[in-house]
């Protein structure tokens, strides 16, 4: 089973979310359809600009508490080195 680290965003360089999931595609759908009440909803951050890929949970985690204590820049700078753009990366993702 592969885990994910997520980053969501409502725009480029707009407000970002930071998450972890077991089934990225069927996570982001939830939170492109606001099913999940919270942070994303209320700011409508439904993009996925960013991922990575584990194999096990606890590195994933691990990943997730790392980036969440990162300053803004350098979350920015992560997601422009593979998405300069701010692509939705969610329309050709492919497990």
């Amino acid at each position: 089973m592969s885990y994910y680290l997520y980053i969501l965003a409502n725009g480029k360089h707009g407000t970002l979310y930071i998450g972890v999931t077991n089934d990225l595609l069927r996570r982001t759908y939830e939170h492109k359809e606001h099913l999940l009440k919270g942070f994303t909803k209320k700011y409508d951050v439904t993009q996925l600009v960013y991922f990575e890929q584990f194999d096990d949970i606890e590195a994933a985690i691990t990943r997730e508490k790392k980036l969440k204590h990162w300053n803004r820049d350098w979350k920015i700078e992560l997601i422009e080195r593979t998405n300069p753009n701010w692509v939705d990366l969610f329309e050709n993702f492919s497990p």
